[in-house]
């Protein structure tokens, strides 16, 4: 029958409709007065029906404007649509956002009133009381840029900051002040600004609890327990502003990346407890699952979404680049959960297959259900959880030992499916986390992006081991990228694997290249050298060019200004046979520097740490690991993977440990590149050829914007970043222009007018067969 046959018409009052069988009913208003209009197909009249509805949907009014600051809004001016303020550093808006309701009415979260929205002015909270001393000034609250600070009653010590600085996050710098004269099982634990503390008892078993002043938020711990070995339970609370949010450089102390730093605060006396729950574990043995919990309600804008989406990639591809045993779950939510990949599926093993569903993760997945069930989301991990204990089976090590990480990325605004720490509660159960095992689960609750958080609840989900947070709001994902580098404990990485280096904002310059070595005879040092084993460091021939007895020579390995320094002897130094710098002279080159390489082998093995640790060396299995190519790979594919551009950028380290930025030329680059050598007459007055200097030996830098090497900074590795692993392709060997002054070093000058720097470093992979005649023992070489 046609559609035409299948149209019912009837005339009611003034108005016409059609009814179509079959099809719900679906209703369609024609012309409201006069005769009944002629037949109308049932399509015609479905396009007209949804055209008019469409025209007839209100829209919110456009007089929204922020003074001082700007706004986004989640889907234009239409009913459902989220309005964002954002303001400069140091201000806040108020308020922070407004949902355009159905009835073309903007609603005021949060509040019924609708009110001129503004920038205000960041304040940081006032301290309510202080034990056993005082503070100035005594305000309300402490504009930006003002100092607060402490002093101690006669027979008390003052420990923490005794100055702090309120900064433009809300927040306070430095640590609480405490004023102690040592009584009692624990540490005074204090009174953090802008809270009031219950108990004032500190022997063993004795809690204290806290609460915030007015309008403030507390996160943390609100009780605390005197523990036997002497620390407190829990995390130390912090009363904050509502809009407030966490700089990557507060998080690190936070999550316990340096303990030493933590227990100092608390108890200079006390030792690190051994069982102590960390952060993510990253070690070989055992196994890891982490579970990312993406947030896609309705108060969480589609941007937001993407903010949550690209930190989940950054974070599979730094946890998947430690080469460890990890499965990946991910689970989108709103008013349901939604699986996009489960722990029991044998490609959560995979960083590819991970990456690749992160990538198909869609916000619209959720648009049916536009409500915040973290309930449902969490409750679905306890499920995956269990599923996966019944294939292992409960008694067994495969389940036992298995760590669990949680990240939730939410705004935190849960408003269906009851309480998120019901849900909690029972993974704690099935995992049987106590006080032993309390290292066997972390969750994490984070807020990314220009977010209007609900700090209350992410406090109430994030763990809260003891001296550490689990609950976070970040600016965006460069900072959570940072945040999740103390997240990661890889001090368990006690074997060789190569490359790995702490990228975060707050990590040593020694722990963010700990590959790094000092090369010097008795005091004056001449070198540098980058560990490619745990006892073997490469560098540059000529630093031997002069050289007395290397038995007196000593290498620097880790930090030499800390604990973490160590000073080697060498056993054995192995210098390119090849290498001779006169080896031109008759040809009117006076120093030539082809063959620029070396090795040493050091007289015992360096102990693997944050501090100490291998870089990649290319065309090795280790490398191929590190850059998650298949075993079949061969050292060309590492040059063609590594040094695939004209123009690449690298790094090297400076004298002060510093990582300094250069651009590696190849190709028709390369050739532009080392013509100033041509160039520079005072250096090569009669040369004729360019390339009787630089070889294919050599890559070249220095050009536009690049940092250049100093004396002393030979032998250094030249090294690349690929999937947050580090890859030495060069070393540094010789320059047109020394940048460095001799009464200052960590001062580069600019070239003078008329002087072009160039750079050159020894190309490994130039150097491939000398390397493998003399390492082949130590490191296993991928096929030429």
């Amino acid at each position: 029958m046609r559609e035409e046959d299948q149209e019912r018409k009837y005339y009611r009052g003034r108005e016409h409709r059609y009814y179509v069988p079959g099809r719900h009913q679906q209703l369609c208003h024609t012309a409201p007065l006069g005769p009944p209009t002629p037949r109308v197909s049932w399509s015609s009249c479905i396009v007209s029906f949804i055209q008019g509805l469409a025209a007839a949907a209100p829209s919110c009014p456009q007089n929204v404007n922020i003074s001082g600051g700007t706004f986004t809004l989640s889907h234009g001016w239409a009913p459902g649509s989220v309005l964002t303020y954002s303001c400069p550093l140091g201000r806040y808006p108020s308020p922070a956002s407004r949902l355009c309701k159905s009835n073309g009415q903007w609603q005021t979260l949060r509040s019924t009133q609708l009110t001129k929205a503004v920038c205000k002015h960041v304040r940081c909270p006032a301290p309510v009381s202080f034990e056993n001393g005082m503070f100035t000034p005594r305000l309300g609250s402490h504009p930006v840029g003002s100092n607060l600070s402490f002093q101690c009653e006669d027979g008390f010590t003052l420990r923490g900051s005794a100055v702090r600085q309120c900064r433009p996050n809300g927040m306070w710098d430095g640590e609480t002040a405490v004023c102690d004269n040592g009584a009692g099982h624990c540490p005074n634990p204090g009174i953090p600004v802008g809270a009031v503390r219950m108990g004032s008892r500190f022997g063993l078993g004795d809690k204290v609890s806290y609460r915030c002043s007015s309008n403030l938020v507390l996160t943390g711990s609100a009780e605390r327990e005197c523990q036997s070995d002497g620390v407190w339970s829990g995390t130390e609370p912090i009363c904050r502003q509502t809009y407030s949010y966490d700089f990557p450089e507060d998080v690190a102390p936070a999550l316990g990346a340096s303990l030493s730093h933590l227990l100092g605060a608390t108890n200079p006396t006390q030792k690190k407890r051994e069982n102590l729950g960390r952060k993510i574990q990253i070690q070989r043995s055992g196994h890891l699952n982490l579970y990312l919990l993406l947030d896609a309600s309705q108060s969480v804008k589609e941007e937001d979404f993407h903010v949550f989406k690209e930190s989940a990639i950054l974070m599979v591809d730094r946890i998947f680049s430690f080469e460890i045993n990890v499965s990946v779950a991910i689970i989108t939510f709103a008013s349901k959960p939604k699986i996009i990949m489960s722990v029991l599926n044998d490609n959560s093993r995979d960083a590819t297959e991970v990456i690749n569903s992160l990538n198909k993760v869609n916000y619209k997945d959720h648009e049916n259900g536009t409500g915040t069930n973290t309930y449902a989301a969490l409750n679905s991990v306890h499920i995956m959880m269990n599923n996966q204990m019944d294939r292992l089976g409960m008694k067994t090590a495969a389940w036992q030992e298995i760590r669990h990480a949680i990240i939730l990325l939410t705004d935190g605004k849960s408003n269906m499916g009851g309480s998120p720490k019901l849900a909690v509660d029972n993974i704690k159960e099935i995992l049987n986390i106590n006080q032993q095992r309390s290292d066997y689960l972390d969750i994490y609750a984070i807020g990314v992006g220009k977010l209007d958080v609900d700090w209350r609840e992410l406090n109430e989900l994030g763990s809260k081991k003891d001296g550490e947070r689990h609950a976070f709001i970040l600016q965006d994902t460069e900072a959570l990228y940072q945040v999740f580098e103390h997240m990661l404990d890889i001090s368990q990485l006690t074997d060789t694997i190569c490359g790995v280096g702490n990228m975060s904002a707050n990590a040593s310059v020694q722990e963010r290249t700990p590959w790094h070595v000092i090369i010097k005879p008795r005091s004056q040092e001449t070198c540098r050298g980058a560990l490619i084993s745990d006892q073997w460091v490469l560098t540059a021939a000529h630093c031997f060019r002069h050289a007395e007895n290397s038995s007196l020579w000593r290498v620097t390995v880790g930090d030499p200004n800390s604990q973490w320094g160590k000073e080697f002897t060498i056993e054995k130094a192995v210098i390119s046979s090849e290498f001779d710098v006169f080896a031109k002279k008759n040809q009117g080159i006076l120093e030539f520097y082809g063959d620029d390489i070396a090795l040493l082998k050091l007289a015992q093995k360096v102990k693997m740490s944050t501090h100490a640790r291998p870089i990649c060396l290319p065309c090795t299995v280790a490398a191929n690991l590190a850059l998650r190519r298949p075993p079949g790979s061969t050292c060309r594919d590492h040059e063609s993977e590594l040094l695939n551009k004209l123009s690449i950028p690298a790094h090297f380290v400076a004298l002060n440990g510093d990582k300094l930025n250069i651009n590696l030329k190849t190709g028709t680059e390369w050739t532009s590149c080392i013509e100033a050598v041509s160039q520079d007459k005072a250096i090569f007055p009669n040369l004729k050829d360019v390339r009787e200097v630089v070889t294919d030996q050599f890559l070249c830098s220095g050009t536009g914007k690049d940092d250049n090497p100093c004396k002393g900074e030979s032998g250094g590795a030249v090294f690349l970043e690929r999937r947050h692993r580090f890859f030495q392709v060069g070393l540094v060997s010789w320059g047109l222009y020394n940048p460095c002054s001799k009464s200052n070093k960590n001062s580069r000058q600019r070239p003078p007018k008329g002087k072009e720097p160039r750079d050159f470093h020894i190309n490994l992979f130039r150097l491939q067969p000398w390397l493998r005649q003399h390492l082949e023992d130590i490191l296993n070489f991928l096929p030429l």
